[in-house]
């Protein structure tokens, strides 16, 4: 089950076109559904993570990316230079009035 789900998430295959090597497609999704909701996944990667910090495997390097994206002055709302321009009169439409 576990080489089916890495099988998939590592090409973007479809669920539907798992090799037939790797048993029924459903099952491993319903497997990889019910393994996240009962917190299987998560036991799994801490014990993992357990396990390489005790033999010396992890160096717990966390990249911080600074990158600040901005948007153009129009884009976010700014407001312009000068006055605004006054709103359009509206005119009595010549049709019939409402009742």
């Amino acid at each position: 089950m576990i080489d089916a789900i890495v099988f998939k998430y590592r090409t973007g295959t479809p669920w539907m076109e798992l090799p037939e090597r790797f048993g029924s497609w459903k099952g491993a999704h319903n497997r990889l559904r019910m393994w996240a909701v009962d917190g299987t996944w998560e036991k799994v990667f801490t014990a993992l993570l357990a396990q390489a910090d005790a033999e010396g495997d992890l160096d717990w390097v966390i990249p911080v990316d600074s990158t600040v994206v901005r948007a153009h002055q129009h884009a976010a709302g700014a407001r312009q230079k000068g006055l605004r321009p006054a709103s359009r009169t509206t005119m009595p439409s010549d049709g019939p009035a409402a009742d």
